[in-house]
């Protein structure tokens, strides 16, 4: 999954890239010595690395490292990057994302268009003892209205608001026999095992739920589900940006970010437990397995691409900055400015991917730890 986000991501860069004339030195899936390696008629070397993480789209004269500030590579057509108006190499930055942001509608279209949304009343179906839903005074057999304004419709739009919310003040609006109440919950951050069975720390506010009423069952025409597609990724989106800030501010545990390995932890685990199923035949596992690797995969698709546009000088959303300087005004950052910084935020990305990464591999249990 991440092999094909990656690729989109980069095909976004690259397409538009060559739509403006630019010349691309290479186009590489990985990191490290290539695996394979063919170069093709205009001389862009297209390359599978041996280090499966990522990719990158080199276009000649691009400034992606310290080391490559001032060079122009020879020998694929085409224009060198910085011959192409500054406009231009904007709207090729900020295609790698694009792109991802594409992929992950098309796939919530495809999953919406095939299966619709499904529609039920979600209540508390149990409390447990001394929680903050307990201490707020939610109680069993309250159906759920509204989490902080927003309707109800299924049970994620319970869950997603409490998981964003660690240690903060939300708002439950529930019927009561019939009667409409609100009530003050703050949920806490604790750590325990999540729907994938690793130990994470989550938020959590001491309820179970259960379904009341099932409503009709919303389903979409092929240019609705479309639409809806869209709007399921700018929601996903938006929770990423909320779940960002809060990591930022310290009010949610730096854990909660994954990489590769917890995705590829995810994946195994999801593997898992759908094969675990004796009650389904093969064909119904593996069309099961087939759309919740799918959902996982446009999941991953919005992360990627918003990741990318933080504004780290290594990452696009950094040259987006030396862009925006650029037309404002008018000459590139002195190269001397641009080693450091290219160099500042390479070192600062290896640091959060180390991190990452160690959580990921506490998280998932393989060295003996806690992971579920």
């Amino acid at each position: 999954m991440m092999g094909i986000v990656v690729i989109v991501h980069e095909l976004g860069h690259y397409l538009v890239g060559r739509f403006y004339g630019a010349a691309v030195e290479s186009f590489s899936i990985g990191f490290g010595k290539p695996l394979y390696e063919r170069k093709d008629r205009v001389g862009t070397r297209w390359r599978v690395n041996w280090i499966p993480l990522g990719g990158f789209v080199k276009f000649v004269g691009e400034s992606q490292l310290a080391g490559d500030v001032g060079k122009i590579e020879q020998g694929p057509q085409g224009k060198a990057y910085k011959d192409l108006a500054v406009w231009q190499r904007a709207l090729v930055s900020v295609a790698g994302p694009v792109a991802n942001f594409v992929l992950a509608s098309l796939i919530f279209a495809l999953i919406l268009g095939v299966h619709g949304k499904a529609n039920y009343s979600v209540g508390v179906g149990g409390v447990v003892e001394g929680s903050p839903a307990e201490q707020g005074g939610l109680a069993v057999g309250d159906v759920f209205v509204a989490v902080n304004g927003k309707p109800v419709t299924d049970a994620q739009t319970v869950t997603i608001p409490i998981l964003l919310n660690p240690n903060k003040e939300m708002t439950f609006d529930v019927l009561r026999n019939g009667e409409a109440m609100s009530f003050k919950v703050t949920p806490n951050e604790v750590v325990r095992e999540n729907e994938f069975g690793q130990m994470v720390p989550q938020s959590t506010a001491g309820i179970m739920l259960a379904g009341v009423a099932l409503g009709e069952r919303t389903r979409y025409n092929p240019v609705e589900a479309l639409g809806a597609g869209v709007v399921e990724t700018g929601a996903t989106i938006d929770r990423t940006v909320t779940m960002l800030s809060r990591i930022v501010t310290g009010k949610m545990s730096f854990n909660a970010m994954t990489g590769p390995v917890g995705i590829g932890d995810i994946s195994r685990r999801v593997v898992n437990k759908v094969w675990s199923q004796p009650e389904l035949t093969t064909g119904q596992r593996v069309e099961q397995l087939f759309w919740m690797l799918l959902s996982i995969c446009a999941a991953i698709s919005v992360g990627v691409g918003f990741f990318n546009l933080l504004p780290l000088p290594v990452l696009d959303g950094g040259h987006l900055v030396f862009h925006a300087y650029e037309a404002v005004m008018g000459k590139e950052l002195p190269e001397k400015v641009q080693e450091m910084s290219l160099t500042f935020g390479l070192i600062l990305l290896l640091g959060m991917v180390v991190v990452i990464t160690w959580g990921d591999i506490i998280e998932t249990g393989l060295f003996g730890g806690v992971g579920g």
